[in-house]
């Protein structure tokens, strides 16, 4: 019989007599130990430093909590970390609320956090400083960032809770200093969907098209009474600090009271210490405008009443500098005068000539030098019509001769080959015209007026 004491190593396990231990499988261990752990520590608080903090696409959330000198897992499910009053970031101090359990498939054991806050003002600010110099290092609040203000918006949005005292401060302000036209985008400004609706708000007056069905705003208040760290800690988170910087609408920050500093003040394009102060820089007093335009107004008319004033003085200092009409206009009129004189001469002149070339052409249409020139232009026609007589090309027929000429198009054929080719011809006598054919017989050619009394050409 094996000793159950011995250290012997043994091949395969045999019961040991004495020993009523029996073997537990792993998951048998592991869910003994879970149902233990979860029966000793059903409901813990803990203070320690968020690491390594990570939300999962599935929206649950997984961190350690750490110490001097020790480090437990935690896990927050998507239920619970919707809750969440502020976006947890690595070192950042908290007090979380759970359950102690244990994750067999690692064989470690984790806190179920339920709900955590920050572990005291302190706390709060940590993260408040963490985050500024994270978000100022990405350049969200540097100065070159800051649009300038309308100086009289036409349309402003107000992102505001519209029960509070903040809307109607805001709205009889607008209306004591210049009337606007007002659109109010009501959020929660404290709570756990503050900082989202926010956001929304402000990324919602961003997105509104110019032009359309709803005025497009020219400027865009974020407002909200004051308060401690904690109401105002919406304003802190960074999903509103990026809306507020990105948006392309000139953005007025009054959260809180003048001693009161949110994120969202160093993102907006300026900050203004109450509420209603952000109305009184948002738009100026009609009054004032309408009495700056007067004055305006009437400066620009004295000095237009002054300009004419002196363009006139000027003028009259001109005038008495000009030389009188008749010693401007005397050279003009004598020029005038001697070229008048000199047109009477020169028509004079033109007169006399025309009458003299006019008298030497009558003196050569006399009766008898019209009748030589008459009698030897008959001559010259006598002896061109006798030269077109002699080249009549018919006058040649009178002495036995016939002109051969195409039927078709009627020219004159002056070879063999030339009436040939034309194949009908007509001959033309002195007393009278023949029409013929030519046709080919034994090697010859023949123009016959009749196919039975042929000719040989």
């Amino acid at each position: 019989m094996p000793d159950p004491f011995s250290d012997e190593a043994r091949l395969v396990a045999e019961p040991v007599p004495g020993d009523n231990a029996l073997a537990l499988s792993v998951s048998e261990l592991s869910f003994k130990l879970k149902r233990m752990v979860e029966g000793e520590f059903g409901h813990v608080r803990l203070r320690g430093e968020i690491s390594g903090y990570k939300r999962a696409t599935s929206g649950h959330v997984y961190m350690s909590l750490k110490d001097d000198a020790a480090v437990i897992d935690g896990v927050m499910w998507k239920g619970s970390a919707s809750t969440l009053a502020f976006q947890p970031q690595d070192g950042v101090e908290v007090i979380a609320t759970g359950k102690l359990t244990t994750y067999p498939g690692r064989s470690k054991y984790q806190v179920v956090i339920e709900r955590m806050e920050l572990a005291g003002a302190g706390a709060l600010m940590a993260l408040f400083e963490k985050l500024r110099a994270k978000l100022a290092g990405e350049g969200l609040f540097d100065r070159e960032r800051k649009k300038p203000l309308p100086f009289m918006p036409r349309v402003i949005g107000v992102v505001t809770s519209p029960t509070g005292a903040v809307i109607r401060d805001i709205l009889h302000r607008l209306e004591d200093r210049c009337p606007s036209h007002v659109i109010v985008w009501p959020v929660k400004v404290q709570g756990e969907s503050a900082a989202a609706e926010i956001a929304a708000a402000v990324r919602g007056f961003d997105a509104i098209p110019a032009g359309g069905p709803v005025p497009r705003p020219d400027l865009v208040i974020v407002a909200r009474g004051g308060g401690s760290i904690e109401d105002l800690w919406a304003f802190n988170e960074e999903v509103v600090v990026r809306a507020v910087a990105d948006c392309s609408i000139p953005i007025i920050s009054a959260v809180g009271h003048e001693t009161d500093t949110s994120l969202c003040d160093h993102a907006a394009d300026l900050r203004a210490p109450t509420p209603t102060a952000a109305a009184e820089i948002a738009v100026p007093v009609l009054a004032d405008v309408r009495l700056t335009v007067a004055s305006h107004s009437a400066r620009t008319e004295r000095c237009a009443r002054r300009y004419v004033e002196r363009g006139r003085e000027r003028l009259d200092g001109l005038s008495r500098l000009l030389p009188k009409r008749d010693a401007l206009l005397g050279p003009q009129r004598q020029r005038a005068d001697e070229a008048g004189a000199r047109l009477d001469r020169g028509l004079e002149r033109r007169v006399t000539n025309a009458r003299s070339q006019l008298g030497h052409a009558a003196g050569a249409l006399r009766p008898a030098v019209l009748e030589r020139q008459a009698e030897s232009a008959r001559d010259r026609l006598a002896a061109t019509w006798r030269l077109v007589q002699s080249l009549n090309p018919d006058r040649i027929l009178e002495r036995g001769y016939a002109r051969v000429t195409a039927r078709i198009g009627g020219e004159t054929l002056s070879s063999a080959a030339a009436v040939r080719a034309a194949g009908a011809v007509s001959l033309r006598f002195r007393d009278g015209t023949v029409d013929a054919r030519v046709e080919r017989a034994a090697g010859k050619t023949y123009v016959v007026e009749k196919p039975e009394q042929p000719s040989l050409l």
